[in-house]
């Protein structure tokens, strides 16, 4: 008996060791480009690892391009996305999670079917839409069209269908409108959740290169993906240390962010399940 379940979690941790592996090997390979020369980079023999720590390659990456300016276009960007769409997000999920109204069934329905929907439906109405109202070339180009999340509000309704009724009669018996309510109860409580959806959308947002491509045309707002693309194209060549190294410096902050946050994270997807 004891046989049979050591072989099952051996078997497993193996098949999580190879997934693992699989997912992180080219994130090592980057981090070890970064750190060769061009002649190790180009040699016909493969290593896996360099033969000397060469930071030279993250000084040029800084060198040869505004690469802070690029970490600071998608800092603004995302951390403008996220601030509206949880003031979106949240009091849109709190109405369809604990009020009662006609329609609210279809609403919700219209929310899931919204999920369904992928950005480059619409990229080109929207695309218009800005050209029209000339905010092309602008951070405002880069953050209205995500500032409405279906995907928000599907989790943070999840969330707060978890919660018991009784805590929201309380609050209202205590005389707190719906809106304080939403905010100074039904927020904190759902932490979790936005805990978990400021990953999902900060990660999504850092790293997306098809709108910044379609919106902007100004190196001097380029999020890190596009930067990274004019560093390429324009600065680096084939010389690839530096490049690798710049991207190095754009993947960091998401890897860091998921590691202090990994626990919430986890529990705002399990709270965000419990009820449907």
């Amino acid at each position: 008996m004891r046989t049979g379940v050591f072989l099952r979690r051996a078997i497993a941790l193996s098949l999580l060791l190879f997934g693992a592996a699989l997912v992180l090997t080219p994130f090592f390979w980057m981090l070890s480009l970064s750190f060769k020369s061009q002649a190790e980079i180009f040699t016909p023999h493969l290593k896996l690892f360099p033969e000397a720590l060469r930071w030279e390659n993250y000084v040029a990456a800084f060198e040869r391009s505004t690469l802070l300016r690029f970490l600071f276009n998608g800092f603004v960007v995302c951390a403008g996305i996220l601030f509206f769409q949880v003031m979106f997000a949240l009091p849109c999920a709190y109405a369809l999670a604990q009020r009662n109204f006609r329609a609210r069934s279809l609403i919700f329905g219209l929310v899931l079917a919204g999920l369904l929907v992928p950005f480059h439906v619409t990229a080109i109405p929207i695309f218009l839409g800005l050209a029209e109202l000339r905010l092309l070339n602008t951070y405002s180009a880069l953050i209205i069209p995500f500032v409405a999340s279906v995907f928000g509000i599907f989790l943070f309704r999840q969330a707060i269908a978890a919660m018991p009724g009784e805590l929201f009669e309380a609050a209202r018996v205590d005389g707190l409108s719906e809106t304080a309510i939403a905010w100074r109860i039904a927020f904190p409580l759902a932490m979790p959740a936005a805990t978990a959806f400021a990953i999902f959308s900060v990660v999504a947002h850092w790293n997306d290169l098809f709108w910044p491509l379609i919106a902007i045309t100004d190196s001097s707002l380029a999020p890190p993906p596009r930067g990274i693309l004019y560093f390429r194209d324009e600065e680096s060549g084939t010389d690839v240390g530096p490049l690798m190294a710049a991207a190095v410096v754009v993947v960091a902050p998401m890897i860091v962010g998921f590691l202090l946050a990994q626990r919430r994270f986890i529990q705002g997807l399990a709270v965000g399940g419990l009820k449907g």
